[in-house]
């Protein structure tokens, strides 16, 4: 259910567009501005259905993508965007998205999003994967398969930084003004190194394998001024970093960590409080801390913040596959693989790790 090619492939969709009827078809590169343009006004969308992520999945991980849009009347209704990962380690499995927190159909029209669901549903058997990931905000589909593991966390912010300052929770205010008292800097960066070696000292702590320079490089590459790099420095030396989107009046710090100085200097805490000091004097209106497992210091750490948890609805079409799947690090078979990461010298672990996390997703 592509784009048409044939002769009479292009005479069929012709009429059907002509006759108002729903088609559906693959991203091209001449649909990405119409595709963003969609995804800007529509309700369901997120900054994980821009176009952009087909470029991201394919450059960075070298995974094939599957964006697919339903259009009537020569008018693009809903898109879903997918992409297919084959792993030795955790199988074959299509989705939307991996590597991001959101996805699923985006649109309104029923009949759209149920056409977006058969032609995904197809495309999964054909490329013969176990499963058919969808990483709903909002559920979907009541007769899906669910995994109920992580939840988000979004809060509206004032145009006022003392009206935010108080937002804060008691514990949590203190560990910014902390921060304030060092008399940490925060500067926007213009490449990504000073935050590539921070996030990945912070990841190695914690045993988790870490993506490449390149992948944080193409992100900054193709979404370009709505990917924004935030470093903490003391005394000119960096302590933290954080990398956020930005979508419609929503700000997302996506990937952030500190070194071993952080903790001492409550330069994480900082970080988040500058990153959304600067997005209210810049009219951002959501600040969206994204996902977190339950039960991790991650959870604790945002609701600490004043933030309110709320679950997010994974959605699962078993094709091969007969359980849902579980590749979270909570998962007891992956802690003796965990410790033993995390004994690995840094330099070993910044080489090894992106070819095992381009598996996960």
């Amino acid at each position: 259910m592509n784009a048409t090619t044939s002769v009479s492939e292009h005479q069929a969709t012709s009429a059907a567009v002509a006759a108002g009827e729903l088609t559906v078809h693959s991203l091209q590169a001449a649909d990405v501005q119409r595709w963003d343009e969609f995804v800007l006004q529509c309700p369901q969308a997120t900054f994980f259905h821009r176009a952009g992520w087909k470029e991201v999945m394919e450059r960075s991980f070298g995974h094939r993508a599957y964006f697919m849009y339903a259009q009537r009347a020569g008018q693009i209704v809903a898109v879903l965007p997918l992409a297919h990962i084959r792993s030795r380690l955790f199988g074959s499995w299509l989705g939307s998205l991996p590597f991001c927190v959101y996805g699923g159909v985006a649109g309104e029209d029923a009949q759209a999003r149920a056409l977006l669901d058969g032609a995904a549903i197809e495309l999964a058997r054909k490329l013969n994967a176990e499963h058919l990931e969808y990483r709903n905000i909002a559920p979907q589909h009541t007769d899906w398969p669910t995994k109920a593991l992580y939840v988000t966390f979004r809060k509206e912010i004032s145009t006022d930084d003392e009206e935010n300052m108080q937002a804060i929770p008691r514990k949590q205010r203190a560990m910014v003004r902390k921060g304030i008292k060092f008399e940490l800097q925060s500067e926007i960066d213009s490449n990504t190194d000073r935050f590539f070696d921070a996030y990945s000292a912070s990841v190695h702590r914690l045993g988790t394998p870490v993506f490449s320079r390149k992948h944080f490089r193409v992100l900054a590459e193709v979404f370009g001024k709505d990917c924004e790099v935030l470093t903490i420095t003391k005394d000119g030396q960096t302590i933290s970093s954080v990398m956020s989107f930005y979508f419609r009046d929503e700000v997302l710090p996506y990937y952030g960590g500190g070194n071993e100085r952080a903790r001492d200097l409550a330069a994480n805490d900082f970080m988040y409080w500058e990153l959304m000091r600067r997005s209210a004097a810049r009219g951002i209106r959501v600040f969206d801390f994204g996902r977190s497992k339950q039960g991790t210091g991650s959870f604790d750490f945002k609701k600490n913040w004043g933030f309110t948890p709320e679950p997010l609805h994974y959605e699962y079409q078993l094709l091969r596959g007969q359980d849902v799947p579980d590749t979270n690090p909570l998962n007891p078979k992956y802690q003796l693989m965990i410790k033993t990461w995390k004994r690995l010298p840094l330099w070993a672990a910044n080489m090894i790790g992106p070819h095992i996390v381009r598996q996960l997703g």
